[in-house]
């Protein structure tokens, strides 16, 4: 509600508003709380000073510093502001002397001419404001610069992020599909049916992979339905020595999810964990605890096969950690086991979900 009724578009000018009302307000509080009456020459003295505090301001917050000072020339920075001071002394000198400001203003305050006037007792006030409104343009300046150099970098990192992202999850392996296709053509010759069913859940995954996966997340329901597409597209290429079990939370707690963050494990145990001569198998475990997903993927461990996330045309390990890093950063733990003792290969994943 507080961000419709005062956009923060509007936060600068606010700011710059109520800093210079304040000025204003110092500036001008002893002509207007003052019992005596402030000849008009003073208030003139002030809107001119309080006109030259507004424009070296802007001028050093919007030329100086910019075009001097950020682009490393310090040298001529300091000297043009010390010109400036200089002018704006030597100006407001003009009016003070010029007006004879000093005996006007003693005479204000003590008409029946005691004591004698202060003929240097506004250079130390004005000087100080002076460089007070100088210091404070150029910190402005300086962390707007900083500000703006740092939503740079931000939307740099965004764009990064996302295109590596995209490029992180276009790396499924394009055998599959042509493999898969391959396998589908040969069983029309046996069985029609299967073979239908077997092209609709590949044009699902592809849909799902054309379209599912362009935003961010994904529900945690439609991720388990490509794995469970994907696990049954595999097993028409695999023989009766192999055993896969695929186990999901029951029942499902729907909740948003990257897409296709799992399938590199589930790529991994089939391409490496499975053998056509040798009893093999593959067990795929998802499973929730509270805001936690765990998943867990054992498989045969064939000596004789490289069973490395690293090797191969699938995302491999460091893509598959580096696409973690990105989207779970320090919210997940991956243990990968290659060398058990009873003959076969873990991958263990936890995600924090927040």
């Amino acid at each position: 509600m507080a961000s419709t009724l005062f956009p923060r578009r509007y936060v600068p000018l606010l700011s710059h508003v109520l800093g210079w009302f304040l000025l204003g307000y110092f500036l001008f509080f002893q002509i207007i709380t003052s019992d005596f009456r402030i000849p008009d020459v003073f208030w003139v003295r002030q809107i001119i000073f309080f006109s030259l505090m507004v424009g070296a301001f802007y001028l050093n917050t919007q030329i100086l510093v910019p075009r001097l000072l950020l682009p490393g020339q310090t040298t001529r920075y300091t000297l043009t502001v010390l010109g400036m001071v200089a002018l704006l002394m030597a100006i407001l000198a003009g009016i003070e002397y010029g007006f004879d400001l000093p005996k006007v203003m003693h005479r204000t305050f003590h008409p029946n001419g005691d004591g004698r006037p202060k003929l240097y007792g506004w250079i130390q006030p004005t000087l100080f404001a002076i460089i007070l409104v100088l210091c404070i343009s150029t910190s402005i300046a300086m962390l707007q610069k900083w500000q703006t150099d740092a939503n740079i970098r931000t939307a740099l990192e965004q764009a990064k992020t996302t295109s590596e992202l995209s490029f992180l999850k276009a790396q499924i392996n394009p055998h599959f599909f042509f493999n898969t296709l391959n396998n589908i053509y040969a069983l029309t010759l046996i069985d029609v049916e299967t073979a239908r069913e077997a092209l609709h859940r590949l044009s699902r995954m592809m849909r799902y992979v054309l379209y599912e996966t362009q935003s961010g997340t994904t529900l945690l329901s439609k991720e388990i339905a490509f794995l469970s597409d994907y696990i049954q597209l595999m097993q028409l290429r695999l023989t009766d020595k192999v055993t896969v079990t695929f186990d999901t939370p029951s029942p499902l707690r729907d909740e948003p999810i990257a897409p296709m963050l799992f399938l590199p494990f589930v790529e991994n145990a089939f391409k490496h964990g499975v053998s056509a001569l040798e009893p093999s198998w593959i067990h795929i475990d998802i499973q929730q605890r509270e805001r936690q997903l765990l998943m867990e993927v054992r498989n045969t461990l064939f000596p004789q096969k490289s069973t490395s996330l690293e090797v191969g045309n699938g995302i491999g390990l460091v893509n598959t950690r580096r696409r973690l890093d990105l989207l779970y950063p320090d919210q997940y733990a991956l243990n990968i086991d290659d060398q058990p003792g009873d003959g076969e290969y873990r991958v263990h994943l936890t995600l924090n979900l927040q």
